[in-house]
């Protein structure tokens, strides 16, 4: 029976026996997971706390798809796990001595924190729902599995008078305003594991808890926007086609110029996030260069030697600059806007794999390096798992998450009409 992780680690020079790179390509998944869902709150209570209006329809986009993130951010824990059935344990026995156990209490207070606030948010929608689904004589089987849905979902309460929704709307803002700390300190311990590790060289620096937050503020604003403007596109599409066939009550044009208003307001506020980020990056970096601990001579090898082009090339220039530099050029347009959230997704990511990659791969020797090879084509169930394969059924999860709730929810606010037939 092989070692964990020696099906995709190759070592060179000094390294020990025991070395291998053990956390894969499910750990560089956990925190980019952990770290949309933090991003895509953080948008949305932009709205919510801050009362930015022009953000209002991208607001209620994120908050829905933070929900369908959350989930997903569990996955690649439970597959990386050699017995996924203790995972539950975290979630229903937390304690404050170890820093994982802590992971369950945060994670429950999240989850009930966006439930609620997504309760609040729609339960007018789900009362004239369940009202207006009543009242149907015949009701398919489809309209009866909502009507069951939505007149669950209002929790016994149909109370629409002006007070009752004052006392939402204040309900959700402090919800959101609560939500914001726990939902950077439930992406920011991924950072404090790491940065907690004293054996670790790259590992070790109490920057890291704080460069975790910011680029995960950057990565959920990022997805929000990537996913916003595809379903954007998609509905425009399908409206077209319904506009040449019959008359619509919603023309092409008027989601179109939702959409580039959405944009051009979310693109502000991330490249705010994500100058903050690159500096704290590059400060990290300059520090680390200066202070040339014990470690250095290592580090240094390992980031100007081996892993330059993941860094230098990959991370800073590819995921860090260009979008900048798009970003920055003024009336920017949904093209370029796109161009740009994939390119700072994808330098978001590339930092999530030089640290928990990178960070392993440097042997405790100081004097060998190991490399870690991503299982394409799976051979095994951990090669599966573990593999390319593992890591796309984790990004895809939460997408069919959202598909599930949009259904159910006016995630647009074309769908804010009772839908009654």
């Amino acid at each position: 029976m092989s070692v964990h992780g020696e099906l995709w680690t190759i070592r060179e020079l000094f390294v020990m026996p025991n070395e291998y790179i053990y956390w894969s390509i499910q750990i560089v998944m956990y925190p980019f997971m952990t770290g949309l869902v933090a991003g895509a709150f953080v948008l949305s209570s932009l709205y919510h706390v801050i009362g930015i209006k022009q953000l209002k329809d991208i607001a209620r986009f994120a908050l829905v798809f933070s929900f369908a993130l959350l989930p997903g951010a569990l996955l690649p824990l439970m597959l990386h796990l050699q017995h996924p059935e203790r995972g539950i344990n975290v979630l229903m026995t937390p304690h404050f001595v170890s820093a994982i156990a802590a992971f369950g209490i945060v994670f429950s207070a999240y989850f009930a924190i966006v439930a609620l606030e997504i309760w609040f948010v729609y339960r007018k929608y789900f009362i004239e729902q369940s009202q207006a689904l009543k009242k149907v004589p015949g009701k398919t089987f489809w309209q009866r599995v909502r009507y069951v849905v939505y007149t669950v979902l209002t929790l016994g309460s149909f109370d629409l008078s002006e007070k009752a929704q004052r006392t939402d709307a204040r309900a959700i803002k402090i919800l959101a305003g609560v939500g914001i700390p726990v939902a950077l300190f439930l992406h920011g311990y991924a950072g404090f594991i790491f940065g907690s590790v004293k054996a670790n060289a790259l590992w070790m620096t109490p920057l890291m808890p704080v460069i975790f937050i910011c680029s995960a503020v950057v990565s959920g604003i990022a997805l929000s926007m990537l996913t916003y403007i595809a379903t954007m596109e998609i509905r425009k599409l399908l409206a077209r086609r319904k506009h040449t066939a019959a008359e619509t009550s919603e023309a092409p044009r008027d989601i179109a110029g939702v959409e580039v208003h959405a944009i051009q307001m979310t693109s502000r506020y991330l490249l705010m996030f994500l100058v903050l980020a690159i500096s704290l990056e590059l400060l990290d970096l300059i520090f680390r260069t200066y202070t040339a601990v014990k470690s250095w001579d290592a580090l240094r090898s390992s980031i100007y030697g081996t892993e330059f082009v993941q860094i230098f090339i990959l991370q800073y220039v590819l995921g860090n600059v260009v979008p900048l530099i798009l970003l920055l050029i003024p009336r920017i347009s949904v093209g370029r806007a796109l161009v740009a959230v994939c390119l700072v997704l994808f330098g978001v990511f590339m930092m999530r794999w030089n640290v928990v990659i990178g960070g392993q791969a440097i042997s405790l020797t100081f004097h060998g390096f190991m490399h870690y090879v991503l299982p394409i084509i799976p051979r095994s169930y951990e090669t599966f798992k573990e593999g390319l394969f593992g890591a796309l059924g984790v990004l895809i999860f939460p997408f069919i998450l959202f598909y599930v709730y949009a259904k159910f929810l006016p995630v647009f606010p074309a769908h804010e009409s009772v839908e009654a037939t």
